[in-house]
C-alpha cells in the first residue's frame, strides 16, 4: 500500500508536461483553421499538432511505468466506494486516451501515404501501414472523434479535480501539487 501523501516527483512533473503538451495539441487544431491551406503557418500548426501527439505518445510508457511501480497516493479521508471506482475509471480512460490518439494520427498519416519526416533531420519514420485512402479517411474520422469526446473526460477531470479540492475539501489536488 502507498503510505506517502503525494506522487512522486516525476509523476508529477510528467503530469503537468504531458497536460501542456495534449492542450497545445489541441490549440494547434483548433487554430490551424485560421491559416490557408498550403501555407507555411498552417503547415506548422498540422506538424506541430503531429509531433506533440508522438512526444504524449513518448511520455506514456515512463507514465505507465511510474503509476504500476508507485500507484497512487491515498486521497484523505477516503472516497466511497463509487467515486473510487469513477475516479480509477476515469484515470485509465485518460492514459487510453493518450495512447489511442497518437497512434491513431500516426496510422492517419500513414494510411494517406504520407511520410513522417524527422524534424530538422532528412529522415522520416519508419511507414508501417500501406496507402488506403478510404481507411485514412476512417481513421482521421475515429481521431477527430475521440478528440472531441475528449474534450468532456478533460473537462470532468479538471471539475472533478476542482470539486474534491473547494467542496469535498480532501487532499486530491495537492497530491499533484
Amino acid at each position: 500500500m502507498n503510505t506517502t501523501t503525494r506522487y512522486s516527483a516525476g509523476q508529477r512533473r510528467l503530469h503537468w508536461l504531458v497536460f501542456v503538451l495534449v492542450a497545445a495539441a489541441y490549440v494547434t487544431m483548433e487554430f490551424r483553421g485560421e491559416f490557408e491551406r498550403g501555407t507555411l503557418a498552417r503547415t506548422l500548426m498540422v506538424q506541430s499538432h503531429f509531433w506533440l501527439g508522438l512526444t504524449v505518445l513518448a511520455l506514456l510508457l515512463p507514465r505507465l511505468w511510474l503509476r504500476i511501480k508507485r500507484g497512487a497516493p491515498p486521497i484523505t479521508p477516503l472516497l466511497p466506494a463509487w467515486q473510487a471506482f469513477v475516479s480509477k475509471l476515469m484515470h485509465w480512460l485518460l492514459y487510453a486516451f493518450l495512447l489511442v490518439q497518437p497512434v491513431l494520427g500516426l496510422m492517419t498519416t500513414w494510411t494517406d501515404g504520407k511520410r513522417v519526416m524527422i524534424p530538422f533531420l532528412d529522415l522520416a519514420l519508419p511507414v508501417l501501414m500501406a496507402p488506403n485512402k478510404e481507411l485514412a479517411h476512417t481513421l482521421e474520422d475515429l481521431h477527430k472523434t475521440i478528440g472531441s469526446a475528449f474534450y468532456w473526460v478533460i473537462g470532468f477531470h479538471i471539475l472533478a479535480g476542482l470539486y474534491h479540492h473547494f467542496v469535498r475539501k480532501d487532499d486530491t489536488l495537492r497530491r499533484m501539487g
